[in-house]
């Protein structure tokens, strides 16, 4: 149940805020005042798309926020996996909308995504308007409307997971049903794919391997040079100059001799002989290192010719021995499904078939629980239209047999004979807007029984309604409201008089700035406004008695139900 509704800075709306009862709330004002803005704003609070132009002018921001409580388990187990507890069954959802597009959506003070706001108000209200009636004119609506009557919804959702595995089935079957010579064409291209990359057989990351292979070989002459030249000076010497070894060798054999001296000079000379030894050290790696250094002039040429088998290869199949490896992969898997594909085929088939059987045993289920609930929903709507001063009217849930689709294998078609001995015949050739507002209502009284949904909401349902059948709409909702929180948006005196709470939504001027303000109505006041709707801008005092008149008889009908 919608317990409250806070507005602000949201086109004309300033700031307002609107405490419901939990019967039948209605609205009024004139064209223009605001009402629809109500419904925008519930609209965006309850994570519907909305635009920033909804922001009032001259604002940075527009917010909306409704109090719901919540009495059905699924609504509990929804804010459950979102990780929201709704502490005392109290719901509070914050949404605000910024000029630059953004907005903020928090559930319980805890951020939420608008997603997750609409996933969990279809728990919470549902919302009626005059589309609703171009809705019912739709052929392909009808089914819907008779399966959420007959509550088989979930066994549908089953259906149609069959249904669409069936699809991707036969599509599966079809690719691979295609033509022989394509077949033969494709196998070949793929058998030199496989032979080309097999023969060269790579290994994952040998070109970076072989790279810094080859840079190391390109430097494998200057590495000898450097090396041996480095041995001569430092160990050999030469005819006409001594080693480094010898030359340090004698200055450290001369430190020794005056080493005794002075402690000084034992220093020194420890120094001299300990640079000696890691000099004879690193001569000998320098050694070492030359004697292991090969240098094959042939291998150079080697890995530029690898190099370049892996560049060819990389320009058809992907940069880099990984990714052609895997193409050599998908290669291989696709030979292998193409070469097995009768096989495979086999298999789709015997799957295609028991997806099939098992489609077609849901939709007989499906199509006895409709015809089932053809015939009461008929019965149902017919009672209500009667009570809607409609009891001439025939209705009919028509169930024909029609082709597999995503619903079944049923052509669902409401009809409708509003002249006693005529056929039925579909709605969209028949019923005028005023029948069609009386007959969405009806239905939405049969399918309010089918649902947990606690508000429902009826912007202004009441085209071309006027007279008797006006009273009968407001003796209708009224009777739901004992079922269910209504919010009603009317232009209709006899409608609004009906309600347990009025509200007034009505533009005010004050320095130049237009804002709207809602108010709920006193008995008095109720009296005035149901005037206004009655008699238009000159109210007179038999339309002043009129409207008290009508508001009594409200209560009065009222009172006599409750007995």
């Amino acid at each position: 149940m919608l317990i409250s509704l806070h507005i602000k800075n949201v086109a004309v709306i300033d700031e307002v805020s609107i405490d419901f009862c939990g019967g039948f709330n209605v609205l009024t004002g004139e064209t223009g005042a605001g009402k629809s803005i109500i419904i925008d704003s519930l609209n965006m609070v309850l994570g519907q798309r909305t635009s920033k132009e909804l922001i009032r002018s001259g604002q940075q921001k527009a917010v909306a926020q409704a109090l719901f409580y919540i009495d059905n388990e699924e609504a509990v187990l929804k804010l459950k996996e979102f990780g929201i507890e709704a502490e005392d069954n109290n719901l509070l959802i914050y949404r605000d909308l910024s000029a630059d597009g953004k907005g903020i959506c928090r559930i319980n003070g805890m951020m939420a995504t608008a997603g997750m706001v609409k996933e969990i108000s279809k728990y919470l209200v549902n919302i009626h308007g005059q589309q609703d009636n171009q809705a019912l004119l739709s052929t392909a609506n009808h089914v819907d409307f008779l399966d959420r009557y007959a509550g088989i919804i979930d066994i549908r959702e089953k259906y149609r997971a069959l249904y669409n595995r069936a699809k991707e089935i036969r599509r599966s079957l079809d690719e691979i049903n295609a033509s022989e010579q394509e077949k033969a064409r494709r196998t070949d291209l793929l058998q030199y794919q496989i032979n080309e990359i097999e023969s060269a057989r790579l290994k994952k990351g040998e070109e970076e391997e072989l790279a810094g292979r080859l840079e190391f070989l390109s430097g494998a002459g200057k590495i000898a040079s450097v090396l041996e030249h480095a041995r001569q000076l430092l160990y050999a010497g030469s005819e006409s100059s001594l080693s480094v070894h010898d030359i340090l060798s004698g200055i450290t054999e001369d430190f020794g001799e005056i080493a005794k001296y002075e402690e000084r000079l034992s220093s020194m000379y420890e120094m001299l002989n300990s640079i000696r030894i890691d000099l004879d050290e690193v001569t000998s790696q320098i050694r070492d290192y030359a004697g292991e250094l090969e240098f094959d002039p042939g291998e150079l040429a080697r890995i530029e010719e690898r190099l370049d088998l892996i560049y060819r290869l990389g320009r058809k199949y992907g940069e880099g021995t990984a990714k052609i490896l895997e193409f050599l992969d998908n290669a291989k898997a696709e030979l292998d499904s193409i070469v097995s594909g009768e096989e495979y085929a086999e298999k789709l088939k015997a799957e295609y078939e028991e997806c099939v059987k098992s489609m077609e045993e849901y939709a007989r289920q499906i199509t006895n629980e409709r015809k089932k609930a053809a015939e009461t929903l008929e019965n149902g709507i017919m009672a209500e239209l009667a009570e809607l001063d409609m009891p001439k009217v025939k209705f009919k849930a028509d169930v024909k047999p029609g082709d597999f689709t995503e619903t079944g294998a049923d052509r669902v078609e409401f009809l409708i004979s509003t002249n006693a001995g005529e056929p039925p015949r579909p709605l969209a050739k028949i019923a005028s807007g005023g029948e069609m507002s009386r007959i969405m209502l009806a239905i939405k009284c049969i399918l309010a029984d089918t649902d947990n949904v606690s508000t429902l909401i009826f912007d202004e349902i009441d085209s071309g309604i006027s007279g008797r059948a006006a009273v009968k709409i407001g003796q209708k909702l009224c009777g739901l409201a004992d079922k269910k929180q209504i919010l009603c948006i009317t232009h209709l005196a006899q409608i609004a008089s009906m309600a347990n709470e009025h509200f007034l939504i009505e533009k005010d001027m004050t320095e130049n700035i237009t804002a709207t303000k809602v108010t709920r109505l006193s008995d008095s006041l109720r009296v005035k406004e149901l005037a206004r709707i009655m008699g238009g801008a000159a109210i007179t005092d038999i339309t002043l008695k009129n409207a008290e008149e009508m508001l009594q008889l409200a209560k009065k009908y009222k009172s006599e139900q409750m007995k």
